[in-house]
């Protein structure tokens, strides 16, 4: 299957690759181009974490504040999970697939969600990496208590305004300039993804995420201290999607290699839509790909991209301008 979507290559603040594949909408016409916003899916888990990152160096937030702290109804089961529990995926939580409000077509709303997330008992193990988009709906939600703010406003004040990623909204994405998601020829929509925050709830464009991970690898927003913790390893993970290999998560960034480079990354899957985000620190290089398909496989773009020219070569280290 031909891609569709948005892939793009950066040395340092330049891109060196950058193409736009297939129509965005249907009804109107629309080709993908650098303002196409995409579903960033479990990309958003990124800020969700830089959000809360903030909050600790404000002081208003800690890594080891438990859910109780901040939510007064979580179940006593959840007694030991806190901020860093929610932020590594050691919680013990499950992923979407244990929330009722979810087995339908049409998308659930926030409260439903939420409800469901309550009920939610921790696994055996919790002490081990186990993915939970759930757990970073409860970190916005701290992030929500903790800072008297709603999330989406937060995180614009905070962070997509200082760091000028105006193409980049929660919730929805205008519809003139939204890729309309699908599976295979199948249209799936561009619903409203606000049902959950933290965790898949933004929209955004390759030039915009590019711009995001290095300014937060060069400081730009959060302190040192904090961009350690971000990029540190906590918890260990074996997980290989040729070209990429997962050793270990920190918090909201996988750790790896991609092509024998030092990698961090994440990637995204929604209804319609997967992203993929890579940032090799040692080059100062940042692969974004961006899909309306959810057909299409995004690493194995991603397997053509390290092909190319303006891919660095091991030997070529150093830091661009």
């Amino acid at each position: 299957m031909r891609p569709i979507g948005a892939a793009l290559m950066t040395h340092g603040s330049h891109a060196v690759y950058e193409t736009y594949e297939g129509v965005a909408d249907e009804e109107t016409g629309a080709v993908c181009g650098p303002d196409t916003r995409f579903q960033i899916a479990s990309l958003s888990k990124q800020f969700a974490a830089a959000a809360a990152l903030l909050l600790v160096e404000d002081g208003v937030l800690a890594l080891t504040d438990r859910v109780s702290t901040w939510l007064a109804d979580a179940p006593e089961q959840w007694a030991d999970i806190t901020l860093h529990r929610l932020l590594t995926h050691t919680s013990g939580l499950p992923h979407w697939h244990a929330l009722p409000a979810l087995d339908r077509e049409e998308p659930p709303t926030r409260k439903e969600v939420v409800a469901d997330i309550m009920g939610l008992l921790p696994r055996p193990g919790r002490r081990t990496w186990h993915y939970s988009s759930p757990g970073y709906v409860l970190v916005a939600l701290m992030i929500e208590r903790a800072s008297g703010s709603d999330y989406g406003d937060f995180l614009r004040t905070r962070i997509l305004s200082p760091l000028d990623l105006a193409a980049t909204t929660f919730g929805t994405a205008p519809p003139a300039v939204a890729a309309r998601g699908h599976r295979g020829p199948a249209v799936r929509g561009s619903e409203d993804v606000s049902w959950m925050p933290g965790s898949g709830d933004l929209w955004s464009t390759a030039r915009d995420l590019a711009r995001w991970a290095r300014a937060v690898e060069r400081g730009e927003l959060l302190a040192n201290g904090s961009l350690q913790a971000m990029v540190t390893q906590h918890c260990g993970v074996e997980m290989r999607e040729d070209p990429l290999t997962a050793t270990g998560y920190g918090y909201g960034v996988f750790l790896g290699e991609l092509a024998g480079r030092p990698a961090r990354f994440h990637h995204g899957d929604n209804r319609g839509y997967r992203s993929l985000l890579v940032r090799l620190p040692e080059a100062d290089t940042g692969i974004v790909v961006l899909t309306h398909d959810e057909c299409v496989d995004p690493y194995a773009w991603l397997s053509e991209l390290v092909q190319l020219p303006a891919f660095p070569s091991r030997g070529a280290g150093g830091r661009c301008s």
